[in-house]
C-alpha cells in the first residue's frame, strides 16, 4: 500500500490541490477564502463563547488557574485538529463513487483517493494554522517551543485517520445508507471530544469513555504543545501511534480485499 501511494505522490499532490483549489473556484475572493473563514469564526467564536457566555478554560495540570489565553483560542486549536478527520470522514462514504471514471481505469490507482482527502484536509488545516498562529502572536507573544513538535504529535490523528476513511470508502460502495450516517457520526466525535470543554469538566466516571474517541487523545495532546509548553507523555503517545496503526493496516487491507468488486457493483 505504501510503496503504491509513494509511487505515486505526485498524481495525489496535484488530485489534492485541484481539489483544494476547486472549493473556491468562481468566487470573486477566490483563495482568499481559505483565510476569511477562519478568521470569522474565530470572531464569532469569541464573541458567542468569550463576550456572551464568558466562558473559561482551566489548565488541565492545575484545576484551580484559569487560562490566560481565552476559551475561544483554545476552542479554535480544538476545532483546527478535529478539522483533519473531519473532513475525510465526512467525504469518505461516497469516495469511491465519486470518482467512478477512475475505477473504469486499470491503470489508476485507487489506493490513494484516501491520501488525497487527507492532503486536501491538511492545506486546509495548515491554513487555517498561520491564521491561529498570527492571532496568537498578536495577542499573546511567541508560543512555547514545544509547538515545533505538532506534527509529530498529530501523526497518529493523520494515520488513523486515513484507516478510517480506506474502511468507510470501501462500504460505502457496498452500504449506500452509510453516507447519512456520517453527519451523526462525526457530531458525536466533536462533542464527545475536548474541543468545547476540557477534560475535567467531565464527571470522573466518564472520562475513561471519553478516552475511546479516537480524537480525544489528539486534541489533548495538541493543546498540551500549543498552550501549555508541555509535551505529551511518551507512553501515550506510543500506544495512540499502535492503536492508530492497526486502525490503518485493517482499513488498507479491506481496501485492497474488496477494491476489485468496485467496478461490479458500480
Amino acid at each position: 500500500m505504501c510503496s503504491i501511494v509513494w509511487k505515486n505522490r505526485v498524481l495525489a499532490w496535484r488530485l489534492a490541490r485541484r481539489e483544494f483549489e476547486s472549493r473556491f473556484r468562481g468566487s470573486f475572493l477566490g483563495l482568499f477564502w481559505a483565510v476569511i473563514m477562519p478568521l470569522a469564526m474565530l470572531g464569532i467564536y469569541s464573541f458567542v463563547f468569550g463576550g456572551i457566555f464568558n466562558a473559561r478554560w482551566v489548565r488541565p495540570d492545575q484545576p484551580a488557574v484559569i487560562v490566560e489565553f481565552g476559551f475561544p483560542l483554545v476552542l479554535f486549536s480544538g476545532l483546527m485538529v478535529f478539522g483533519i478527520l473531519a473532513e475525510p470522514l465526512a467525504r469518505a462514504p461516497s469516495l469511491v463513487m465519486e470518482n467512478v471514471s477512475y475505477v473504469k481505469k486499470v491503470v489508476f490507482p485507487l489506493e490513494i483517493l484516501p491520501f488525497v482527502t487527507l492532503i486536501s484536509a491538511l492545506i486546509n488545516t495548515s491554513i487555517t494554522f498561520v491564521v491561529f498562529l498570527a492571532v496568537y502572536l498578536a495577542g499573546h507573544g511567541l508560543p512555547p517551543a514545544t509547538i515545533v513538535f505538532l506534527p509529530i504529535v498529530l501523526l497518529p490523528v493523520m494515520l488513523m485517520t486515513l484507516g478510517i476513511v480506506y474502511l468507510l470508502s470501501s462500504l460505502g460502495v457496498f452500504l449506500r445508507d452509510l453516507k447519512q450516517v456520517m453527519p451523526i457520526l462525526t457530531t458525536a466525535l466533536l462533542f464527545l471530544s475536548p474541543v468545547f470543554y476540557p477534560l475535567t469538566a467531565v464527571p470522573e466516571a466518564y472520562r475513561g469513555l471519553m478516552l475511546l474517541n479516537p480524537m480525544t487523545l489528539g486534541v489533548l495532546f495538541a493543546q498540551d504543545v500549543i498552550f501549555w509548553g508541555q509535551l505529551p507523555d511518551p507512553m501515550a503517545w506510543v500506544i495512540y501511534m499502535l492503536a492508530s496503526s492497526v486502525i490503518f493496516a485493517v482499513g488498507s487491507w479491506w481496501f485492497l480485499r474488496t477494491k476489485k468488486a468496485f467496478a461490479d457493483v458500480l
